[in-house]
């Protein structure tokens, strides 16, 4: 069985990506509604995740 190395990067890029498609289609009626939702939720992971990032290196100096 293959192995997969992944960055903590990809690792939480694949899995911001997963779950706001998941997201996207549980939570909105419309299909417009679910793309719009999923691809707001997908911008906030990333957002999250360099802003933590920034936080954690400007924490470990």
């Amino acid at each position: 069985m293959p192995s997969i190395n992944l960055s903590h990067f990809e690792a939480a890029f694949l899995f911001s990506l997963f779950v706001s498609v998941v997201m996207g289609i549980t939570s909105k009626k419309t299909q417009n509604e679910r793309l719009h939702y999923g691809f707001y939720c997908f911008g906030c992971f990333i957002v999250a995740l360099f802003g933590i990032g920034w936080v954690m290196k400007l924490g470990h100096g």
